[in-house]
């Protein structure tokens, strides 16, 4: 399960906690500290959940890449500067999963839709059903029991972060043994986890249930715990024996991608940065913007609100790429804080004459319902949305439509293309 907070300062010594103050600074000194254990180490170690307080076998980057702190090419660039592609291939691997999944949800929009809406029932059924709401509360609060399962909601509640085996443990035991609906467990990660992102998550949680790949469940076993944690857990005889596949509505055909719009030589433009990307120096801009301005934490992550640690390390994602763009652009940005900002970007934009914003492409997800809802607002007050996507998202994500195997069958060829192999 792919990826693969006010906190305290983020610890960048490998083995310790994922959390803290996040910032690009510190995405590459973890990155950096890593790479020399990318090749081998890495796929000989990287299944192991060594507890929340030792990450050494993983780079535990994902909460800085979901927010592209530090970007896929920038970190795939760096590990084939030291290691082959052959020797790095499971570690590439897993930066492409998220690339795949992104790409997997531009072209199957309808089964994030479909998500929310099953998500929101089930929350209102929360209010009168009472047996499902205190399965439901038992599972959140970990106190079902399940030394394991209870031990990993306490961690994603206090951490915000759960090593990729755990993810795929607690999803299984989660449907199959607890028999909690998936839809509940997807939004209790989206809400809690730094690397909380909509198309991993939402994928990976329909890939334990037999719904990404039709018909194939992930089953936890009792001996993969014990083995992966080091005999930290042993549930034996305390999990479901069977994962049956569960049905969903139609997810619709595939979806094309849209080529979005490119903003005409000479236009002056505000820049607007969100939590899907704040890396704005390396946007492949026309000119400098008139002014930047950065929101955070916008759209329904949740009707059950998002966790603290989730959204402080959101804003502190979009306070750090606001800092660097004041340095970059030479250009005073402003964090839009108020409860509605879509009224207060579109004031800011009257009061400099300025008709056109651009922001990197927000991929299906809470920002992009956000920008679909407050966009025809701004179209009838004469104001334009441009969103730019990155050369490679659209290198991979035409590939994304289907299976992961045929994309990674290209795997070498995408980093041809990029230079770096």
């Amino acid at each position: 399960m792919s990826t693969t907070h006010e906190q305290g300062e983020l610890d960048i010594q490998l083995g310790q906690r994922v959390e803290g103050h996040p910032s690009r600074e510190a995405g590459l000194d973890r990155l950096r500290r890593f790479i020399p254990r990318a090749g081998a180490a890495y796929a000989q170690a990287r299944n192991f959940d060594l507890g929340p307080l030792d990450r050494s076998n993983v780079s535990a980057l994902s909460p800085i890449i979901r927010h592209r702190l530090v970007l896929e090419e920038e970190v795939l660039r760096e590990t084939l500067a030291v290691h082959s592609l052959e020797a790095a291939e499971k570690f590439v691997q897993e930066v492409i999963w998220r690339s795949y999944f992104k790409g997997w949800l531009e072209h199957h929009p309808r089964v994030w839709s479909n998500y929310e809406r099953e998500r929101d029932d089930l929350i209102a059924r929360l209010a009168h059903d009472g047996a499902l709401r205190a399965d439901f509360e038992n599972a959140v609060d970990g106190k079902t029991g399940l030394a394991c399962f209870d031990a990993w909601a306490q961690e994603l509640i206090e951490t915000g972060y759960l090593h990729n085996h755990a993810r795929m443990w607690f999803a299984s035991i989660w449907i199959y043994t607890l028999r909690l609906p998936w839809a509940l467990g997807a939004d209790f990660f989206l809400r809690h986890l730094l690397d909380g992102d909509p198309a991993s998550n939402t994928a990976s949680w329909r890939w334990v249930c037999g719904l990404h790949t039709p018909g194939k469940t992930y089953l936890a076993r009792a001996s993969n715990i014990a083995r992966f944690t080091r005999g930290r857990f042993r549930p034996e005889g305390k999990l479901a024996t069977t994962a049956p596949p569960i049905d969903e509505p139609s997810i619709g055909p595939v979806e094309p991608l849209v080529s979005p719009p490119s903003l005409p030589s000479g236009e002056p433009f505000a820049l607007l940065i969100t939590e899907e990307d704040c890396h704005p120096e390396s946007l492949d801009l026309p000119a400098a913007p008139c002014t930047i301005l950065g929101v955070s934490d916008v759209g329904q992550w949740s009707p059950l609100g998002r966790g603290d640690r989730a959204r402080a390390f959101a804003r502190g994602a979009v306070e750090d790429a606001l800092d660097r763009s004041k340095a970059f652009f030479a250009i005073r940005p402003a964090l839009l804080e108020s409860g509605r900002p879509e009224l207060d970007l579109l004031a800011r934009m009257r009061a400099q004459g300025l008709r056109t914003v651009v922001t990197a492409h927000a991929p299906v997800g809470p920002t992009a319902d956000w920008l679909g809802r407050v966009g025809p607002g701004w179209n009838d007050a004469g104001l334009r949305l441009i969103e730019i996507r990155r050369p490679y998202d659209s290198l991979i994500w035409p590939h994304a439509s289907r299976g992961f195997f045929p994309l990674k069958k290209k795997i070498p060829d995408f980093m041809r293309t990029l230079g770096f192999a």
